[in-house]
């Protein structure tokens, strides 16, 4: 099944992405997220698959491969953070569908079968993958490798723009190249400044 809603403002459809920054300046332990935020190269740090329906999310985190309903139609990470173990604020959301198709499989089946592959990983318990440098395991998962290995299914490289060639699979897959390689949507600054 399909679900639509919003986060933030953003319109979202299952098999989106959600893209995070580490951390919050408005807790301490959100700034010690926001230091740690600092290894990950470039603006997004963290990547969140939309399941639906409402708040229904999968990522892969500390915890492992994890299932979460945040709570409404705002990303909330603070009411979350000892289910997630994970303080992020949003950034946006990447819309990896807007531009790229699968050869005879409608854009549905796709998103429904890239939110079955993550939901499976969670249902198994999948933990986290501390070797950022096996994005083709199926055993780990870390948070942009979970829906690259999910969308990989369909032929289709979400950590590269469309229509380039797939980049070599024994690089690390990072969130902000899934970011970077779909049409996106930031949060306004309003709804930033609402968070606050």
């Amino acid at each position: 099944m399909i679900y639509r809603s919003t986060m933030n403002g953003l319109p979202v459809c299952t098999g989106d992405i959600i893209c995070t920054t580490d951390g919050s300046a408005a807790t301490t332990m959100g700034k010690l997220w926001q230091a740690l935020g600092l290894l990950v190269p470039g603006e997004v740090d963290h990547t969140v698959l939309y399941l639906g329906p409402g708040g229904r999310c999968v990522e892969a985190g500390a915890r492992g491969v994890l299932l979460f309903d945040m709570p409404g139609e705002r990303w909330e990470a603070g009411q979350l953070a000892g289910e997630r173990w994970l303080i992020d604020s949003l950034v946006g959301v990447a819309y990896p569908l807007a531009d790229r198709a699968a050869p005879g499989v409608s854009a549905d089946e796709v998103r429904a079968a890239v939110a079955d592959y993550c939901a499976l990983q969670a249902a198994e318990d999948k933990p986290y993958n501390v070797n950022f440098f096996d994005p083709n395991t199926d055993a780990a998962f870390y948070c942009s490798q979970l829906i690259y290995k999910a969308y990989r299914e369909f032929g289709l490289d979400v950590s590269v723009p469309p229509g380039a060639p797939s980049a070599d699979a024994t690089r690390i897959v990072v969130p902000q190249m899934l970011w970077q390689s779909s049409q996106q949507r930031r949060v306004s600054k309003a709804a930033l400044e609402q968070e606050s």
